[in-house]
């Protein structure tokens, strides 16, 4: 696989996420900037999950490593923040990383949030349970605000409520994902299912790893969902406090989010017969609604 067919592998994967990645209504610049972002933070998802095309050989050696090093993501991950950091301040290897570096300039952009996404990755290879609900936020506050704070930035719409409102739906987000892929989670030996919550529901992993949901992990998961709706509410005013093209993409975001979460429902909580999508049509009429009543 070439270099350019490996970066195409990881941008095509924008189609498959719960929310309109850069949607073509928007500006070309802000597509173009939203793209960047979006091949940064899938690269950095499919190196902690050791998802690379080709078994990532070739993103090794781009990023200077010998190929074997694919195979150890702490490694990788060094590697691929030591590139991200020539963003800043040279020129890096990885082709995602080069184009990246035209939307950090004209934005003005900071590491920290691409440094953020990177170490909840790293979090990834030595923290496989959560104990509570607050420890899983603070995954969040690595693992996907970042990303809704880089949308602000390139807007030029950040403020501090904003900020506040963003982190609220991006964790929403994050968190409705776990809830869908609960079964593909446990496949890799995590699960993002707060240790507390789940003795509350009287829970064990084994109930986890059955082919479909009993009583207590539907019960578990109803209660995570509602916690994904109060954040998504709480969320869902930063798609007033803005216009134009940029209020029907946040829209989109906060509309994923919700179309999810009823996908999750109408599957009676039961995610472990597989993973509960929302359809287009469902994804279109959540928008429509978020709109509605953000007006």
């Amino acid at each position: 696989m070439t270099r350019e067919e490996s970066s195409r592998a990881v941008l095509d994967k924008a189609a498959r996420e719960n929310f309109p990645v850069a949607p073509v209504f928007l500006p070309r610049a802000w597509r173009q900037d939203l793209m960047a972002v979006y091949g940064f933070a899938r690269l950095v998802d499919d190196i902690g999950d050791g998802d690379l095309a080709g078994g990532g050989r070739e993103d090794a050696v781009l990023l200077g490593l010998d190929p074997e090093a694919a195979a150890d993501r702490v490694a990788m991950l060094d590697a691929f923040e030591a590139d991200l950091r020539r963003v800043f301040d040279g020129t890096p290897r990885h082709p995602l990383l080069l184009a990246l570096r035209p939307t950090v300039r004209r934005h003005r952009l900071r590491p920290d949030p691409f440094v953020g996404l990177i170490e909840a990755n790293r979090q990834d290879q030595r923290v496989r349970r959560y104990a509570t609900y607050d420890d899983l936020l603070a995954y969040c506050e690595l693992s996907a605000n970042p990303v809704g704070r880089l949308v602000l930035s390139i807007t030029g719409t950040s403020t501090p409520e904003r900020v506040r409102r963003s982190d609220a739906v991006c964790t929403g987000l994050q968190i409705v994902e776990h809830l869908q892929d609960v079964a593909e989670d446990l496949g890799r030996d995590r699960i993002y299912l707060p240790a507390e919550d789940m003795k509350r529901f009287s829970v064990d992993e084994a109930d986890l790893a059955a082919p479909t949901a009993g009583e207590g992990v539907r019960a578990l998961i109803a209660f995570e969902a509602e916690r994904v709706q109060h954040l998504l509410d709480e969320g869902s005013p930063l798609v007033g406090s803005v216009r134009g093209r940029l209020r029907l993409l946040l829209a989109g975001f906060v509309g994923g989010g919700r179309a999810a979460l009823k996908a999750v429902r109408g599957a009676g909580y039961d995610v472990l017969a597989g993973s509960p999508k929302a359809t287009k049509p469902g994804l279109l009429r959540e928008v429509g609604s978020t709109l509605r009543r953000e007006g």
